[in-house]
């Protein structure tokens, strides 16, 4: 017969709070659209200060810290209803503080990208980019998983229950949500990248299964007692819903070209390639201490302390940010050193697994910090995801990148016989001589990314 018996456990997991929450949502901002929520937050939160402005005379303190509680107070009031409590959507269904991609990439092109360097099949790869052609700007699937399987001429024929598979994965990755056929979908594969041990984890899962209309009309006195909740609970899981982004692809989107302004710089010193994060465009934040003195012991004044932590959240979270981008970038330029010293040909692969496993974050965390960022090389500046690329496998044993071979495509056609361009046989078949096993129809799809002509345009284009 067994007899109960408590045991002590030790072990260690990462629970996802909003703090956090709101450090991987800077991760995923451009440094242009960074400046602009720091600025923002300046303007609503007295307890911020950028470290280059002066400091309020000392013997003005006490009146000013007056004045500035006022007007904290007054700010609180005229924006509470302006905005939910814990930030994410304002109740019409739009996202609140959601900044789309300036890199001019298209949702679909993202998703695309990210099929061909993950761990898919080339089967898989199939399904998904089916999937993905029928997925809207905002991110939802917008045709029956029957319908889209039935344009798939594969064989073995595409079930249901595999294209299904392939659609859960494809919802996980980068912006998470995307590909869902509801709201609710959308909300639960968001809230399902948390930890469990996370705070409200399980209570946000049934919000987001059925109740999403109760928190759309914010009746939270129906929502708890549908929820048999205390209060306490329904507001951790309530933080956890807010903080989804319910229209996911509307943060990658394609927009106006702007100067790139790099996040890391890249350099050799000697004879060792070094990496430092930029310090131009981001103003550095602090708390301002004397308002900060006067809070500590008083029981008053709660708005202030409720900024106070705000812009300790802030300052930490920039601080991650920093931190995260240093080790991502750290990370590619130790794998990609043969491509700074020799160019695109020597471009190594790689796919965000290799730098999460590294760097013991997630992928789609990963996803987030390579998409519009930046690192200034002496090649040039590069995009983060310009280094990630597919595995292509070698007579050699040594896989090559996806981006070499492209390299090596654009030298062919570059020194071909203009009187008798090189067909994609021709260049399938000497990368073969290279000991490249690379499949025709990759050749074309590779040459028509490079926007490059078939061999018999190129060859009308010559004899005009």
């Amino acid at each position: 017969m067994l007899k109960p018996s408590l045991q002590l456990k030790l072990g260690q997991s990462l629970t996802m709070t909003p703090q956090l929450q709101q450090a991987i949502r800077l991760l995923q901002l451009p440094i242009l659209d960074l400046n602009a929520q720091i600025q923002e937050a300046l303007e609503e939160n007295i307890m911020l200060e950028m470290e280059d402005l002066p400091d309020v005379p000392r013997t003005s303190a006490d009146s000013t810290a007056e004045v500035e509680t006022i007007k904290a107070d007054e700010l609180w009031q005229s924006r509470a209803a302006e905005r939910t409590q814990d930030g994410g959507w304002n109740g019409e269904g739009r996202p609140i503080s959601e900044y789309a991609d300036e890199s001019g990439e298209t949702l679909h092109e993202h998703l695309y990208w990210q099929l061909e360097i993950e761990n898919f099949t080339v089967r898989e790869a199939l399904i998904g980019e089916a999937l993905v052609d029928s997925i809207n700007d905002d991110g939802y699937l917008i045709a029956e998983v029957s319908e889209i399987i039935s344009s798939l001429h594969e064989q073995p024929p595409v079930t249901v229950e595999e294209a299904e598979k392939t659609l859960v994965r494809l919802q996980r990755l980068d912006p998470v949500g995307v590909g869902a056929r509801s709201l609710s979908e959308c909300v639960i594969r968001q809230i399902e990248q948390l930890t469990p041990e996370t705070p409200g984890y399980q209570l946000a899962l049934d919000i987001a299964a059925g109740h999403l209309d109760l928190v759309a009309a914010r009746d939270y006195g129906e929502l708890r007692r549908s929820l048999r909740t205390s209060e306490e609970n329904l507001h951790e899981a309530l933080a956890l819903v807010r903080g989804c982004n319910p229209k996911p692809g509307l943060a990658i989107s394609p927009a106006a070209a702007q100067y790139v302004i790099p996040d890391v710089f890249v350099r050799k010193v000697d004879n060792n390639w070094q990496v430092e994060i930029s310090q131009t465009g981001v103003p550095r934040l602090s708390v301002n201490q004397q308002y900060a003195r006067l809070l500590r012991g008083s029981g008053e004044h709660t708005v202030l302390k409720t900024q106070l932590q705000e812009a300790r959240w802030l300052i930490r979270s920039l601080e991650i940010r920093n931190e995260t981008l240093l080790k991502v970038a750290t990370s590619i330029v130790e794998r990609q050193v043969s491509f700074l010293e020799l160019g695109d040909e020597s471009m190594k692969p790689m796919v965000l697994r290799d730098v999460a496993e590294e760097i013991g974050m997630h992928e789609s965390t990963i996803s987030r910090v390579t998409t519009n960022k930046y690192m200034h090389t002496p090649r040039g500046v590069f995009e983060f995801k310009y280094f990630f690329s597919s595995h292509l496998s070698s007579d050699s044993g040594e896989d090559q990148s996806s981006t070499s071979v492209r390299a090596k495509i654009r030298k062919l056609i570059a020194g071909e016989n203009s009187a008798k361009p090189l067909s994609d046989s021709k260049i399938t078949n000497l990368l073969k001589d290279e000991g490249i096993s690379v499949a025709r129809r990759t050749v074309a799809k590779y040459r028509e990314a490079m926007n490059i002509p078939s061999s018999s345009d190129r060859r009308n284009r010559e004899t005009r």
